[in-house]
């Protein structure tokens, strides 16, 4: 059994969960203003591909990170849009989204499977990049992945400490309250659904220029999507919570290469996919944890009652729901 190299394992967490946290830190954005994207895997998906095929025609990595960004705002933009003014299901039209966007990727993408192309390398911070264990775990990095660590801090300011991020937070919660005060609910729902999108479109660019370089089928993000609305469940809508579940998915996708060197008798494929159930397991756990039963057992215990309070969360009150202002 081979030993773990800690410095190495935790910039591969870092790494890994650069693209799933940036989709995760935009869907928490878009839910918190009361829209459900439920396009996510096929948003990343068609955005990895647009973004690839846009850097190798244009021999710019930038141009393909524009494109990913702007096809997933595109996406999010179509799921605000008959939500909000044609008053659809959000979870249909999402559901819809995402096969139809998936779909189309392979499709367009099909010419350009397994295609050498432009990747971003990493770009180490100067000095930084010296300090001992931190310097090789932070700070060795591409872009993408200092972007995705920028991102926590500043989506969770923008949320909690300015008066933006209060109008956000009031229209998730109370969207005819927030109109009588004067703000129009449809046009920020339509606002933050886009910028949500950018994100996540960022996310897809990211698997395909950075994490997983170039474009195949399946791309290896599949399921991404899914993940990462699961992720806002298990982070209660918070995106330093949000975070934390993103790195422990990708330390689970980690662990489970080793343990294919670990177990040889044991097939790949189970180890591909144990992160996926136990993220589902984690949930489950969540969700029991939020009973009223639970609750009230945990009143006279105060370490099972803050370690409850921790873990668990409460939707935005409008999210969902169509509006009539």
């Amino acid at each position: 059994m081979g030993e773990i190299n800690i410095s190495i394992l935790l910039a591969s967490v870092i790494a890994g969960a650069a693209p799933i946290l940036l989709a995760t830190l935009g869907e928490t954005v878009t839910e918190k203003s009361g829209i459900i994207n439920l396009s996510l895997d096929g948003s990343i998906i068609l955005s990895a591909m647009a973004g690839f095929v846009i850097a190798l025609k244009t021999g710019s990595v930038v141009a393909g990170f524009l494109a990913g960004a702007m096809i997933g705002g595109l996406v999010a933009a179509t799921v605000a849009f008959f939500s909000i003014s044609l008053k659809q299901s959000q979870v249909a039209v999402g559901f819809v989204l995402t096969l139809m966007a998936r779909d189309l990727a392979y499709f367009i993408g099909s010419p350009y499977s397994r295609v050498q192309g432009p990747q971003v390398g990493p770009s180490p911070i100067p000095f930084l990049e010296g300090i001992p264990y931190l310097g090789e775990i932070i700070f060795r990095h591409s872009i993408p992945v200092y972007l995705s660590l920028v991102m926590i801090g500043l989506v969770w300011w923008y949320l909690y400490r300015t008066p933006y991020g209060l109008r956000l937070r009031s229209v998730g919660e109370h969207p005819e309250a927030s109109y009588a005060r004067g703000i129009n609910p449809k046009r920020v729902q339509m606002l933050y659904a886009v910028c949500g999108g950018l994100l996540v479109g960022l996310a897809g660019a990211t698997f395909s220029l950075c994490i997983k370089p170039g474009w195949g089928q399946p791309q290896g993000a599949e399921g991404t999507g899914w993940i990462a609305l699961a992720l806002v469940i298990f982070g209660g809508w918070n995106p330093l919570r949000a975070a934390l579940g993103a790195y422990l998915f990708a330390f689970l996708q980690v662990m489970s290469i080793y343990f294919q060197g670990w177990v040889p008798s044991v097939p790949a494929q189970v180890f591909q996919v144990a992160p996926f159930p136990l993220m589902i397991l984690i949930l489950v756990i969540i969700s029991f944890a939020q009973k009223e039963s639970i609750l009230r057992w945990s009143e006279d215990r105060p370490i099972v009652r803050a370690l409850l309070k921790t873990f668990t969360g409460t939707a935005p009150r409008a999210l969902g729901r169509q509006q009539n202002t």
